[in-house]
């Protein structure tokens, strides 16, 4: 399902998955803080470029549109991540105009090179992208179509000439996330914002190596341009996105978006291309904090072998086509919780455990990272009167 348009992801590399799922029921989070409930409309995008030189592989995730079965994903409270990852503390203080350089020096120890191989020696193809170091001993965070289907990933630190190997330890498709570790310690690792620090208007600056040019990473400037945007992919939802004017081109994927002090508030994943393929006014996207700081504890627990199970609803979504909000039931599974809650054909879902939800993406997003088991309560419109349903999640079918 498209947003505004249709969606086209170009070039195709499907991301490898490490058994994530849903979390468990007593580690819900609530990825929409109320201080990024202020939603504006969809922007009217043709055309979603993912920003590795490397591409997307696009794998179908559930449903997204048609008559596709969609899984799900609820609405929960908010937590931080744990385990040594520095998240600053609340600001009380206004931020001044942004220093680019300082900012560059300050986060740019804590940028790295990503270097895709596929094959023997790059028979099948080479591409590059971005990555973050989380923690000192050797952590790093990128984009799952950063490393999509590698057989080998190389990692070049700020400073150094020559690449270690780096091994990807755990993949989250479905939210754009992978987690990679080299060998090293004493790394410069990034500390993160608070989600509630980040607004509308605020300057932020985007690092990455840009189209794989040779050197030191680029460094652009921009502003927060909304948040909490949702936006639809072949391989899923990507929800809770921060929208930036800051210049982004392939090869930022999975680099930062800082903050004027020079704390991470996101991932840079995706920018928006036009008819004819050109930037569609610099609208580029990241993955923020509030996504980001629980799936990282999400990606260490798939490290350790701690596949987790995924609930499912049993749905076919579209999305309205009278302009209006909410996410229309195309097809309903035998079986499955969505008939025993009582859903039907034609049901529009505009909220799902209290939440708004304003197109197909928004509820396959909002219902993605529940549990079997867990109880979503949907607020339906049907046949032009309110109803509301509570769904039991089953687990995925294999």
């Amino acid at each position: 399902m498209a947003i505004g348009g249709t969606l086209r992801v170009t070039d195709h590399l499907m991301p490898a998955s490490i058994g994530l799922g849903a979390p468990n029921p007593n580690r819900r989070r609530d990825r929409r803080d109320r201080h990024h409930r202020q939603r504006g409309d969809r922007s009217n995008l043709r055309a979603l470029m993912l920003l590795s030189v490397a591409a997307w592989i696009a794998g179908l995730l559930g449903a997204l549109a048609g008559t596709e079965i969609a899984d799900g994903r609820a609405e929960p409270p908010r937590r931080a991540s744990t385990l040594g990852i520095a998240v600053a503390a609340p600001r009380t203080d206004e931020p001044g105009p942004i220093d680019v350089a300082a900012v560059a020096d300050e986060v740019g120890i804590s940028v790295v090179a990503i270097q895709r191989v596929i094959g023997v020696d790059g028979e099948l193809g080479e591409s590059a992208g971005t990555g973050l170091i989380v923690t000192s001993d050797g952590e790093i965070v990128t984009n799952a179509h950063v490393v999509a289907d590698a057989d080998t990933v190389n990692v070049r630190l700020p400073g150094e000439s020559e690449p270690r190997l780096g091994a990807v330890v755990a993949v989250d498709a479905s939210n754009d996330l992978a987690l990679v570790r080299i060998d090293a310690t004493g790394l410069a690792a990034a500390t993160f914002a608070d989600p509630a620090d980040i607004r509308v208007g605020d300057e932020v600056v985007a690092i990455g190596y840009a189209l794989d040019l040779d050197g030191d990473p680029t460094v652009t400037r921009g502003v927060v341009s909304a948040l909490d945007r949702t936006l639809s992919t072949r391989a899923g939802a990507l929800n809770g996105l921060i929208q930036t004017d800051a210049a982004i081109s392939s090869g930022n994927s999975g680099g930062p978006l800082i903050d004027a002090f020079g704390r991470v508030v996101g991932i840079n994943t995706a920018v928006a291309y036009g008819d004819v393929d050109t930037a569609a006014n610099s609208v580029g996207f990241a993955i923020s904090v509030a996504e980001l700081l629980p799936e990282l504890d999400d990606l260490r627990r798939a490290a350790a072998g701690d596949a987790l199970e995924q609930g499912y609803l049993g749905v076919g979504l579209d999305g309205r086509h009278d302009g209006g909000r909410g996410a229309v039931v195309t097809q309903v599974e035998l079986g499955s919780a969505a008939e025993q809650a009582g859903l039907v054909d034609g049901d529009v879902v505009v909220t799902a455990n209290g939440v708004d939800v304003l197109g197909a993406d928004d509820l396959i997003a909002t219902v993605r990272d529940l549990a079997p088991g867990t109880s979503v309560v949907l607020g339906v419109v049907r046949a032009g009167a309110p109803i509301e349903l509570t769904a039991v999640l089953t687990r995925r079918p294999d």
